[in-house]
């Protein structure tokens, strides 16, 4: 079962040389040998998994196990965001994506970890723990859809989904050797998958291969009526746009992605992906985005203020822990609920974002940040006139050590830097394994492409790994 791919173990079915139940249950043992190590599961459905192969879907997924990042809406399964806020709480119904992976023939083998509320970089405030770096348990896995970033190398999923809303797919992927795709704003709905910012998440996926991110795309993009913020755009036929041809295709090098803060060793790989893409026939230009500089700034004003909007309902009366029945009053009800269901960092970001959305403050923080971001998007906008698709590293480092940045947010933000921008633009963009540095630790190539043209990043980014496989270097 090493290193199975969507595309080869669909072979394997249609080949008799296994089946799904021997797969699964392959995985399951594997889970529970290995899963300690690493902590990417908090939630092991076998008993769900079981009732979904005695009643086999035939779809382009039929039989593939995968995990879902404990965010996404599960009927009669645990879902808690990974905080002691929704600890307890088994939805009634699921997430319209995860019905369309179920319609597909998908497996869940789980939930797994995420940072609480997806709010982190390293999936450290997570309430069941750290989830560890395959690579070297004294490194994280990256945040916030660290769990979902860590199954792939350990082949315990053979696909994940996870979200991303400032860089919460590449970055994990960037740092756990796996391709990670984050999907343009509207591609995929958020129907059921439980809010950080609404304006900047988006819905995507882990996979070993970026055929395989296609695959599972073709699946889960479209628009939803229960998604306003779906467009009707059609669904690429992801698959068939890989032919391997780069010739002629422009490739802008932002030169702010290369600049002060970025590891010589992650800057060198990612030019030597650039390179073979280059060798293929693809024309390399330097860019400049200079706005990437503020990237960070809007980004840390805008989302905090639309996660203190939506953490507003777990109150302990609407939604979340009622830990004080007998409160004298409604705000001390809530401050015993609150105080208690969330953890370090989200009170860091409820109360910033509160502070940027108050009667004096509104002007001059939030509606300035949301300014400046309409000043990113026409860069990148004006940029894509020159160039068919952006290149750069996808983090400033590999994975920094369990612990490093806990206790300094500013440079834990900083961990977003380069994916942060093209969130704000609600940009397409995946991470694509480039290589280890000389610790051994993975390396992502960052690809961006115009909205609603995934069919770029995978037609780019399978042409790389095909030269280069590097994902075949699990652990």
């Amino acid at each position: 079962m090493e290193n199975y791919t969507i595309k080869n173990l669909l072979k394997a079915y249609k080949d008799g040389v296994t089946s799904p139940t021997e797969v699964v249950g392959d995985y399951f043992k594997r889970i529970s040998e290995k899963d300690d190590g690493i902590n990417s599961y908090v939630n092991i459905s076998e008993e769900f998994a079981t009732k979904q192969l005695s009643n086999p879907v035939n779809g382009p997924l039929a039989g593939i196990p995968m995990a879902l990042k404990d965010v996404f809406t599960t009927k009669d399964i645990e879902t808690t965001a990974c905080s002691n806020m929704l600890k307890g709480y088994v939805p009634s119904f699921n997430a319209p994506v995860v019905d369309d992976l179920y319609d597909a023939g998908a497996i869940c083998l789980g939930k797994v970890n995420t940072d609480e509320f997806t709010c982190g970089a390293s999936t450290e405030s997570s309430c069941f723990g750290p989830t560890l770096n395959p690579y070297d348990p004294a490194k994280v896995s990256g945040g916030s859809s660290g769990g979902s970033a860590a199954v792939i190398p350990s082949n315990l999923a053979v696909f994940s989904m996870g979200t991303d809303t400032g860089g919460s797919i590449r970055q994990p992927a960037s740092f756990c050797n796996a391709v990670g795709l984050k999907v343009t704003y509207g591609r995929v709905s958020r129907s059921g998958v439980i809010s950080m910012a609404s304006s900047l998440d988006t819905i995507g996926h882990f996979t070993k291969t970026v055929e395989d991110a296609a695959i599972v795309l073709e699946v889960t993009a479209g628009m939803n009526k229960k998604d306003a913020t779906t467009v009707d755009v059609e669904v690429g036929k992801y698959v068939a746009a890989m032919d391997g041809n780069v010739e002629g295709l422009r490739i802008g090098l932002p030169k702010e992605y290369f600049g002060e803060g970025v590891d010589p060793e992650v800057s060198k790989k990612v030019m030597e992906a650039v390179e073979v893409l280059k060798f293929k026939g693809a024309i390399v230009k330097e860019i400049s985005l200079p706005m990437t500089k503020y990237g960070v700034a809007v980004y840390y004003m805008v989302a905090p203020a639309e996660i203190s909007a939506n953490m507003a309902r777990y109150d302990g009366i609407r939604m979340g822990i009622d830990l004080d029945p007998g409160a004298e009053s409604v705000a001390d009800q809530f401050k015993r609920s609150r105080g208690v269901g969330f953890g370090d960092e989200m009170k860091r970001r409820i109360m910033v974002g509160t502070s940027a959305l108050s009667a004096g403050s509104y002007e001059d923080y939030y509606l300035k940040a949301q300014k400046v971001r309409t000043l990113i998007i026409g860069e990148f906008e004006n940029a894509f006139k020159e160039v068919d698709v952006i290149m750069g590293p996808v983090a400033p480092t590999t994975a920094f050590k369990v612990g490093e940045l806990v206790d300094d947010p500013v440079k834990m933000y900083m961990a977003d830097l380069l994916t942060i921008p093209s969130s704000c633009a609600g940009l397409p963009g995946i991470s694509v394994p480039c290589g280890f540095d000389s610790e051994g630790m993975p390396i992502g190539l960052q690809i961006l492409a115009p909205q609603f043209r995934e069919d770029l990043l995978f037609k780019v980014g399978d042409a790389y790994e095909k030269e280069t496989q590097f994902w075949k270097q699990s652990v």
